[in-house]
């Protein structure tokens, strides 16, 4: 579990990190550099789960390694599958980590909603729904690892 201390506002007590695939861990569906190894890491203190329309065909091979959960979910509602997975798992216990418009529910919805804005941009209605908002994954990552950050910037 990882405790996040709000000085303002609840404790977050975390235990899944949700994160979208393209645009947020990969680009054009090859996982961006280093974050294989972060997400590692964070799996000492949070279960790793990805869920993804899967666009270029690529989660499972990229993502393979029993430290990571895979959902692929279907064409329609998207928005809807991503909330229903994180309700699921518990939204008050979830940080969940997205760039694009089906992924504005799920933040919206879990404790911590994090939009991050790389080379695929960000829809607005996510960025809009998010607790806080990165320029890069690696960024998200290292925060999670060194929650201070986190503390930071949400107190209030």
């Amino acid at each position: 579990m990882l405790q996040i201390e709000i000085p303002g506002n609840e404790t977050l007590q975390l235990q899944h990190l949700v994160l979208d695939y393209n645009g947020t861990i990969a680009c054009d569906g090859m996982v961006k550099p280093n974050v294989l190894s972060k997400l590692r890491e964070l799996s000492q203190q949070l279960q790793i789960h990805v869920i993804t329309a899967d666009t270029h065909g690529s989660v499972h091979a990229a993502c393979s390694g029993n430290f990571i959960q895979i959902t692929v979910i279907g064409q329609r509602d998207q928005d809807r599958q991503k909330k229903a997975y994180v309700d699921q798992l518990g939204a008050q216990s979830c940080v969940a980590v997205g760039n694009g418009s089906n992924d504005a529910l799920m933040l919206e919805n879990a404790a911590l909603g994090i939009a991050v804005m790389q080379e695929e941009g960000c829809a607005t209605k996510t960025l809009i729904a998010s607790d806080l908002s990165f320029g890069s994954i690696e960024d998200v990552l290292d925060s999670l690892l060194k929650s201070k950050r986190i503390t930071a910037s949400l107190r209030n």
